[in-house]
């Protein structure tokens, strides 16, 4: 048996349970703004003058088309945004300068948070460490169900936000004993070059980069991302077209595409699928979503079913009930797939790691922290089968 690796002592997490929701609920009132303070060893004195409320720096997007008449179109996500000079694209976030396009958050984060790696939520990913964690505002879909929509949905001109450069992060996640940089919480592409800087360096400097993403991007910059990418969590939020179209206003084909190029890649992978009573909670929809996953990713990827809680512009849906979060997660295990876990239940046996051969637990997680650990070099400790994942 083996403790968690991870030196709570080092982390800057005033409130450890908290869930990514819940923390951003301290952004809107500067909580974000005093821990990049903390984490970036800024004098208190400084606090205000650096939080900046509006643009702060730009920079050149690699994926666009110049058009007739000055406009662009944008190529980093399957909408393909046309866009006119002076305009913005859909995320907010990107703006037509000229016959240009612009991002508007380059080295701008708005979330910067040293985390449990478990809460991005990586499960098969350096368990019991620390990553640090950034975003920006924007997204390139409008989900009813958005825990983060404060920033998700808002303008950048409309949170506070802090100029760190990416060789500062780097340096800091370092120093801090971060031992990856997650880049979540709103969706990463829409800070693509943000994130493509930080992230080179970062892998230069022998940390780990993953990302939180809901997988809406086109197949030339994802691929060129996973140069530097070593893990990512893959929000699939519903099976159906339908079920994209009414609650994200996005589409499921380009998500389905995505997760096939990071198999491809052979980038480590892990899925949430957030179920919400009446939206997306037909077990036999859950059944066909967890075969094309065994089909088209392989049994061993790990499949978080979550629980929802009623927010943003869902708020009188009820909560997920955990009776539905075990039916799926025994539908899951009997389709074939081996490593199903219950997210956001806090104590529920879906929350530990379980070998698919001698059916012993390799990992008990309470909360976000490590319990125990039955691994030896990536393998079960009990009867040596392989685990996927990234264990050192």
């Amino acid at each position: 048996m083996s403790k968690s690796p991870i030196d709570h002592s080092r982390l800057f997490d005033p409130f450890p349970l908290l869930t990514k929701r819940e923390f951003l609920k301290f952004c809107g009132t500067g909580f974000c703004v005093l821990c990049a303070a903390h984490i970036f060893g800024l004098p208190k004195t400084l606090q205000a003058q650096m939080a900046t409320k509006g643009l702060i720096k730009t920079k050149l997007s690699p994926y666009f088309t110049s058009l007739d008449g000055g406009e662009i179109q944008c190529e980093l996500c399957p909408r393909r945004c046309r866009v006119a000079r002076g305009k913005r694209g859909f995320c907010r976030v990107r703006e037509n300068r000229g016959g240009k396009y612009y991002s508007l958050v380059y080295g701008n984060p708005c979330v910067i948070h040293l985390d449990p790696i478990e809460k991005e939520p990586f499960f098969h990913a350096l368990p019991g460490t620390a990553s640090l964690t950034l975003s920006t505002a924007g997204c390139n879909f409008q989900c009813k169900f958005c825990e983060n929509w404060e920033i998700s949905q808002a303008f950048p001109e409309d949170v506070y936000s802090y100029e760190i450069p990416p060789k500062i992060v780097v340096k800091k996640a370092k120093e801090m004993g971060a031992n990856s940089i997650a880049y979540t919480y709103a969706e990463p592409t829409i800070f693509y070059e943000y994130m493509s800087d930080v992230a080179y360096l970062a892998k230069k400097a022998g940390l780990l980069n993953v990302i939180h993403s809901n997988g809406f991007i086109n197949p030339i910059p994802l691929r060129n991302l996973c140069k530097v990418l070593n893990a990512a969590h893959i929000d699939l939020k519903g099976f159906t077209e339908d079920f994209y179209r009414e609650l994200s206003n996005g589409e499921l084909a380009p998500v389905l595409e995505t997760l096939k190029i990071l198999k491809q890649e052979k980038i480590h992978l892990e899925i949430t699928n957030l179920i919400i009573p009446t939206k997306n909670d037909e077990m036999s929809v859950v059944r066909e979503m967890c075969l094309w996953v065994k089909r088209e990713l392989g049994a061993d990827t790990p499949v978080h079913f979550s629980r929802f809680y009623p927010l943003h512009k869902l708020k009188k849906l009820p909560s997920t009930p955990i009776s539905t979060l075990e039916k799926a997660r025994s539908l899951a295990l009997s389709s074939g797939l081996e490593y199903v876990y219950i997210g956001r239940v806090p104590g529920h046996e879906g929350w530990n790691t379980f070998c698919p051969k001698c059916k012993k637990m390799v990992i008990q997680r309470t909360g976000y922290m490590i319990g125990e650990m039955h691994l030896k070099e990536g393998k079960c400790g009990y009867c040596g089968k392989p685990i996927p994942g990234i264990w050192s």
